[in-house]
């Protein structure tokens, strides 16, 4: 045993480190291809908002100051979008910092956190960073089962993720399913509200306003820039919480942990109303079009209300996703979700896709063999 392992906190041994997807470089220098196609990090493949590009480039100049710690004018705008107040919101390093903050902010060693199986797995990797008990309720038809996590919602439990758009299934819990969880739930316990695919999701009937819990109860609701507004690569989203519980949260927050770009990027973002218009409308149109091949092909998939599919290809999706960076596409594998035999794909511009379902059936006519 290394003198390092002996120092570290026994929890450290349970976290498994994330895997993200591979870039587009590291498989051109890999594989020696030239072009490759990259639909496996639920990226917009419109590429970033123009409006935030301008801000961003105006921006540079004065990257020799440190950013605006508060991200006041940033915080001033949802405010306004979601008629809330300042103090309502808390600025990330990606949605994913304010997940690390809630749990660093709320959970001592051995205390419950409650997520579903297989969902985000941040959730469960930076749980047990903090040395939680995780439970683990299994999804009930690829869906979050509410009234099972309910059941077994005991006043141990200190925090409840629900990722809604759930990533990797692209399913949704419905307004009624989450009217009928926050009925009478323990006092101490916090729901955390992952909408990082919000904007997709909006617009369904009965998508849940999560905003009406807001100061009813233990909530908070995190948001991202990363993928309808195309701002992955700056790393920034928000959350929405009661006052009283933001204030702690900045407490533990980095002082400057959204850098100045990414506050001008997604300042504009959220005024450029088109460049959303054609985001949603290439995601609705290149998801109709993934349905029909895979239908074509005998494939099934969960119909999805986010930017990528869930997709059962009927055998082992490690020998698929190598086969098809081979012919330079790059997806995501569900091996880590215990999804053995399902791969997701994001959904890209009209020839992104097309290739991708070229290179699939290729693959497939092989046998998916190596």
């Amino acid at each position: 045993m290394s003198e390092i392992k002996l120092l570290l906190r026994k929890n450290i041994e349970k976290v498994k480190p994330y895997q993200p997807g591979k870039p587009i470089s590291e498989v051109k220098r890999e594989l020696g291809l030239q072009r490759v196609i990259k639909l496996a990090s639920n990226e917009n493949p419109l590429g970033p908002s123009p409006k935030a590009v301008r801000a961003i480039l105006k921006s540079v100049s004065e990257l020799h100051r440190y950013p605006e710690s508060n991200c006041f004018y940033l915080k001033r705008k949802l405010a306004e979008r979601f008629n809330l107040k300042e103090d309502n919101f808390i600025i990330g390093n990606g949605s994913d910092e304010i997940i690390v903050l809630v749990l660093r902010a709320l959970i001592d060693p051995g205390d419950k956190v409650m997520i579903a199986e297989p969902t985000f797995l941040i959730y469960e990797i930076q749980a047990n960073a903090c040395g939680a008990r995780v439970i683990k309720i299994p999804l009930r038809n690829f869906r979050y089962d509410l009234k099972r996590m309910k059941e077994n919602l005991t006043p141990e439990v200190k925090v409840v993720f629900i990722a809604n758009p759930d990533n990797p299934t692209g399913t949704y819990v419905t307004e009624e399913e989450v009217k009928e969880f926050m009925e009478n739930i323990p006092e101490k316990t916090f729901v955390f509200f992952d909408e990082a695919y919000y904007e997709f999701a909006s617009t369904l009937p009965d998508y849940p306003r999560s905003l009406q819990f807001l100061n009813k109860r233990n909530i908070i609701i995190t948001r991202s820039f990363s993928k309808a507004y195309g701002l992955a690569g700056l790393r920034v989203g928000y959350g929405m919480g009661r006052a009283d519980l933001i204030a702690y949260l900045e407490r533990i927050r980095e002082p400057f942990n959204v850098n100045s770009l990414a506050q001008a990027g997604a300042l504009s973002a959220l005024e450029d109303a088109s460049f959303l218009k054609k985001t949603l409308e290439t995601t609705q149109e290149g998801k109709a079009y993934l349905y029909k091949e895979f239908e074509k092909l005998g494939l099934t998939y969960l119909p999805s209300a986010t930017n990528f599919v869930l997709v059962d290809i009927g055998r082992d999706s490690e020998r698929i996703f190598q086969q098809l960076l081979r012919e330079g596409v790059i997806v995501r594998g569900l091996k880590p979700w215990g999804l053995d035999n399902f791969i997701r794909v994001t959904i890209g511009r009209r020839e992104e896709n097309e290739k991708f379902i070229k290179a699939l059936k290729k693959v497939l006519r092989k046998g998916g063999k190596r």
